[in-house]
């Protein structure tokens, strides 16, 4: 009796390992810290000019784990047309240039409704 309850359960097993692994080879599978399987798609920033960008400025951000992550910060920044922002997961850090002059404020108003939070804010004197 007891040999057969490990074989159903190792069997049980075997099906959820399986199946798991189908789900994430079809892309299904919630793979990533925000939920989702899929990539989040950068927005291409318009103007790639770098000087047009006169103002530089490093945001430390808390919140992002993964690639993802990263993505929606740039994309949350980017969205005021003026700003192209890069982000480096690793520093949990956005290097954020802009055509005009920016607060702290300014990028926590940005990050708002991600849920993701600005700890630092420096502007960068070159």
């Amino acid at each position: 009796m007891t040999a057969t309850v490990i074989i159903i359960i190792g069997i049980l097993l075997i099906a959820y390992a399986v199946y798991g692994t189908v789900q994430k080879a079809r892309g299904k599978a919630k793979s990533s810290c925000c939920g989702s399987a899929e990539s989040v798609l950068p927005k291409r920033v318009e103007d790639t000019d770098e000087s047009h960008y006169p103002f530089k400025y490093h945001v430390s951000i808390d919140g992002m784990k993964c690639s993802n992550c990263a993505t929606n910060v740039e994309n949350a920044i980017n969205a005021s047309g003026d700003t192209w922002a890069h982000v480096n997961l690793g520093r949990h850090r956005a290097e954020v240039l802009s055509k005009k002059e920016k607060t702290e404020e300014d990028f926590v108003s940005s990050l708002k409704d991600t849920g993701y939070t600005v700890t630092g804010f420096e502007p960068v004197r070159e």
